[in-house]
């Protein structure tokens, strides 16, 4: 809201009188709360904070942490009690400087610097609706106390005494007595040269240049990280996956036309009326023709060396269950993917920085609304590839599941903060408009996106078919399986981040300014971070599939959102040892907003790991077809299907 301070540019007030408030005891006891509490004020000249200044350890540069204290707290000399005080005046230093450009030619001026000096003056020095007789000579405070009495106006009482303490407690809350506080403010304009008004707010910002070190330092270790998970991937796929598909093709693949597997005959085949010796097994040739010259397999020969992930051609793209679940989940991710990535390109050419106030939180909203049409178009394809059939409902599920979860937690938890009367309540008309721009606009853009990835873009095709029987999937290692998996996985991701995340939450909860603002920084991390994400997904991914277990859909989701159950440990451990939160309120705010931020984080980069290992599945299998020459529906079938169809008495068997 607007202030009653009034400033004229270029006019200096010595001392101008503002008001004078009378302030009952339960108003006393809040100010009181807020003092105790460290809260300051917060004032806004041309879109720059009101700041307190500072200088720097060897006192050679000065730097400005955003708002002013309201008051502050003192001890008897006598009691030792506490005694809390209230600035009830404040001198203002503007600093300016020559507009650029042809405007300072006009005498245009431009303000560069805005510091707030807050003074406490004792009820004693005020004349009636006046100024103070010398602000600068104050020896008492102005204290908020009232000492106990009958229903009338009290003031201050004089605190020349040391033997002076008021009590702890108030009594007679209700008794309508009131302290008059007066107010008053000075201003000064000063000019100022050294800083130029496009960096005006690096003032705010010199506290954290030491910083810049730690910044490089968390770059190398992510750099570090990634590169080796790099080379560890580039093994994967240029060594073990090449080698698997030469052995391969040499020894089960394709010879004279014809692809050929040997078996052993199960324990109750029958044997050859001629020879008595065990029958062998050959597919169909490339023409679909039963191959006539079948090899005589002995007793000591196995099947073809046949192993690992190569098992699961007919069972790897078996869609997962809760696939209608995962679809809207997925597309939801591809909607953060989009707004994370806008306004991380946004803040690092300039267009959003603090001078634009609620700009970071507007244009988020914007993208997240836009990208709704990617959302239901990811959606929509991924359902189909599942072979979904009723999209309309798909539609509907990710149009309501994140964005309404979200919305509805922050509904709940501002009715905690309207219960605080706190002023970062969300007003209820911004909510309403919130929840229009959700249901009459981002639910058609999902809707015309789902359409158009389910009915035009159809799902993704795969190089091989499925097999009718499920395979039965062996006992899984302990570092495979479920929680163990992600956990472990998720732990490298989160060594990539963890140091640039210190400055964040630094920023959030710590700082007096209360800006993040290398996002340079935040960008790169961000960056090696998803590849970090995309790496670790397709090793775990490439290791389960070595261990015969087909079911990595909904893994390989996990696996890449692992790294935000870390963040949100992290959160804990910072609650408790860094942070000096008070007020059940305040805590229940943190966990909640925390945990919003590590879901979010996880849609996005379990998103991120979902795809990376689609594409990196369809890829290897891809490349079996390349190395047989031959079509899906030539896949060699796994030893268990091909077990079962010849115990069913089949007399030709053809690979699905």
């Amino acid at each position: 809201m607007t202030s009653d301070y009034e400033l004229v540019m270029g006019n200096d007030t010595e001392c101008q009188f503002l008001c004078g408030r009378n302030v009952d005891r339960y108003g006393l006891k809040r100010a009181r709360e807020l003092i105790d509490n460290g809260y300051v004020a917060e004032w806004i000249v041309d879109n720059l904070p009101g700041a307190t200044s500072f200088v720097t350890i060897d006192k050679s540069r000065k730097y400005y942490a955003a708002g002013f204290k309201l008051g502050h707290k003192d001890y008897s000399r006598t009691t030792g009690n506490p005694r809390y005080f209230i600035n009830n005046h404040v001198t203002i230093v503007i600093r300016w400087r020559s507009a650029p450009g042809r405007d300072g030619e006009k005498g245009g001026k431009v303000i560069v610097g805005f510091e707030v000096y807050p003074k406490s003056i004792g009820d004693e020095y005020w004349k009636y609706e006046g100024c103070p007789e010398d602000v600068r000579n104050v020896e008492y405070g102005m204290e908020l106390y009232l000492p106990p009495s009958e229903n009338t106006t009290a003031k201050a009482q004089p605190t020349s005494s040391s033997s002076y303490a008021p009590p702890r407690d108030e009594e007679d809350m209700d008794d309508g007595a009131t302290l008059t506080i007066p107010y008053s403010y000075s201003v000064y304009y000063r000019a100022e040269t050294d800083v130029e008004w496009a960096n005006r707010w690096d003032l705010y910002f010199v506290g954290e240049e030491g910083s810049s070190k730690i910044h490089w330092l968390a770059i190398f270790n992510s750099v570090f990280i990634a590169t080796l998970l790099t080379a560890v991937v580039g093994v994967i796929i240029a060594r073990t996956i090449k080698g698997d598909m030469k052995t391969f093709s040499k020894d089960g693949g394709v010879e004279e036309g014809k692809l050929k597997l040997k078996l052993k005959r199960p324990r109750n085949g029958t044997k050859s009326p001629k020879t008595g010796e065990k029958e062998s097994i050959s597919l169909l040739d490339q023409n679909g023709d039963a191959d006539n010259d079948a090899d005589v397999s002995s007793d000591e020969e196995l099947l073809e060396d046949l192993t690992g992930w190569k098992l699961l051609h007919g069972d790897v793209f078996r869609s997962p269950q809760y696939g209608g679940l995962l679809a809207p989940l997925v597309g939801s991710g591809m909607q953060l993917v989009f707004m994370a990535s806008g306004l991380l390109l946004l803040s690092c050419l300039g267009v959003l920085n603090p001078s634009w106030r609620g700009g970071f939180v507007s244009v988020g909203f914007s993208l997240f609304i836009f990208a709704g049409i990617f959302s239901g178009y990811f959606s929509g394809r991924v359902y189909k590839t599942f072979g979904g059939e009723d999209w309309r409902k798909n539609t509907l599920m990710t149009a309501i599941l994140f964005p309404g979860l979200l919305f509805t937690t922050i509904f709940i938890l501002n009715l905690f903060v309207w219960a605080q009367a706190s002023s970062t309540a969300i007003p209820f008309s911004t909510l309403i408009a919130l929840n229009f721009l959700w249901l009459f606009i981002q639910l058609p853009l999902v809707y015309a996106g789902s359409w158009y990835g389910y009915a035009r873009a159809g799902s993704w095709n795969h190089p091989t078919k499925t097999n009718q029987i499920a395979r039965q999937v062996p006992q899984q290692s302990w570092y495979i399986k479920g929680m163990q998996s992600v956990l472990i996985s998720g732990l490298i991701p989160f060594t990539v981040i963890f140091i640039e995340l210190l400055f964040v939450f630094k920023s959030l909860w710590q700082d007096k300014s209360g800006y993040y603002y290398v996002f340079g920084f935040l960008a790169v991390v961000f960056l090696i971070t998803i590849i970090t994400v995309i790496e670790v997904t397709i090793v775990a991914t490439y290791l389960q599939l070595c261990a015969e277990n087909y079911h990595w859909w909904w893994q390989s989701f996990f696996i890449g959102s692992g790294s935000a159950i870390w963040i949100f440990a992290y959160c804990v451990w910072y609650y408790f040892t860094s942070l000096h939160i008070h007020g059940f309120i305040s805590s229940i705010l943190f966990f909640s907003y925390s945990f919003l931020a590590c879901l979010v984080y996880g849609l996005l980069t379990g998103t991120v790991g979902f795809l990376a290992a689609y594409a990196f599945v369809r890829r290897i299998y891809g490349y079996v077809l390349a190395a047989t020459s031959l079509g899906p529906q030539y896949m060699p079938i796994s030893k268990d299907s091909l077990l079962t169809t010849v115990a069913r008495g089949s007399s030709a068997i053809k690979a699905d």
